[in-house]
């Protein structure tokens, strides 16, 4: 496998593996992507202070992460479709999560299904579900889970309808597709063989593991859209919360929060930990990026739920900035579908390591030498929105 010095060449390596429409799926966002942008460029605006003169010989990247000790201050993100991009992506993705010492968060709308990951993995999974209006069918998922070994149910609150993502739309995936648009999608996969033989042909089944109950026509890259159009509730309010609780054993986080006062609400009820998260910008585009809108999250709830962040993290730079401002953890997404992409496993563990070696060399350099002791004294706060 290609060796890659950052995790910007695995999205330039995705690129070549991926038929455009799938790598178009997971590079874009909603809209004008202007959100998707600003998860970036705003991580980019914190400076870090470079500090000399320490004994950095001694680091440790360890963290305790909503009740267990975890060698990074990751988890890979939930991602929809993952064993679309390898074969069996997701089952790839857990095994290399479980090599670098990290969870692995499952989507809904996972390819491999909760059990045949958990049984792959050689630690507990976490489960990333959505709020649908099938509450029965919830409580199968629910039910599923727990029987697999999940202890963390990571359920995602900012979707109560889905935001239009342009690039999905003019690719094919989502919506009643145009014979010339078919056209396209067969001739420009027709250019990825390596693609059509190790996914297309030997990562069969191609269906959402965890709907293919729920679903009429569960082929992944199917429209989807359509069915969760349907089936998610836009009725949730903060009461159904307390419905899940009264169904799940484990610990509960909620993803999706981004003003201070939500999260209020989440501590209120009862949540064990909430991710500072915009959907990684493909939701509400124009809404903040999370970085911007971490710190008076943090100032507001801070020591009373575990706080963790998703979105723009590229490098493990943003990893101890994000730390710095109030985290206690990031997910990375998108960094690990490139990845798996370019090389299954062995694909995210290079990039796990690379992260994980980005973020020993910041924490020498700015004289940290324990993440769980990273704080603001680490940045200059320069940027506006980390006064506010």
């Amino acid at each position: 496998m290609t060796r890659f010095a950052s995790i910007d060449d695995f999205e330039s390596g995705a690129r070549r593996a991926l038929p455009p429409m799938l790598f178009n799926y997971i590079q874009g966002g909603s809209y004008r992507e202007e959100t998707l942008a600003a998860n970036r460029a705003d991580f980019c605006a914190v400076t870090l202070r470079q500090r000399v003169l320490r004994d950095v010989s001694t680091l440790s990247t360890r963290q305790k992460i909503i009740g267990r000790e975890y060698s990074l201050p990751v988890a890979l993100a939930p991602v929809g479709m993952g064993g679309m991009y390898a074969r069996r992506g997701e089952v790839q993705a857990a095994r290399a999560a479980d090599a670098a010492g990290i969870p692995l968060i499952l989507s809904t709308v996972s390819v491999c299904s909760i059990e045949e990951v958990a049984a792959a993995s050689g630690r507990p999974i976490w489960f990333q579900l959505y709020m649908i209006k099938d509450r029965s069918y919830m409580e199968v998922l629910l039910a599923r889970a727990h029987q697999a070994g999940v202890e963390t149910l990571v359920l995602t609150v900012d979707l109560a309808v889905t935001g239009t993502r342009y690039r999905d739309v003019r690719t094919g995936l989502t919506g009643q597709r145009s014979a010339a648009q078919w056209l396209r999608i067969v001739a420009a996969t027709a250019m990825r063989p390596g693609w059509l033989y190790n996914v297309y042909l030997r990562g069969r089944p191609l269906v959402f593991g965890n709907l293919v109950e729920a679903i009429p026509d569960a082929r992944a890259g199917s429209d989807f859209y359509s069915w969760i159009g349907r089936n998610f509730d836009p009725s949730v309010t903060w009461r159904d919360i307390e419905w899940v609780r009264q169904r799940w054993p484990g610990t509960i986080v909620l993803k999706g929060i981004l003003d201070p006062d939500d999260a209020e609400e989440a501590v209120a009820a009862g949540t064990d930990g909430i991710v500072v998260s915009n959907h990684g910008g493909r939701q509400l585009d124009g809404a903040s990026s999370t970085i911007a809108a971490l710190p008076a999250i943090v100032d507001r709830i801070a020591g009373r739920t575990s706080i963790l962040l998703d979105g723009g993290v590229r490098s493990g730079l943003d990893v101890l900035r994000a730390l710095a401002l109030g985290a206690q953890a990031c997910l990375v997404g998108r960094p690990w579908a490139y990845a798996v992409a370019c090389g299954g496993r062995r694909g995210v563990e290079q990039m796990l390591a690379i992260l994980g070696n980005e973020l020993e060399v910041a924490m020498a350099l700015t004289g940290c030498t324990d993440v769980a002791q990273a704080g603001p004294d680490l940045v200059f706060r320069r940027p506006d929105w980390v006064e506010r």
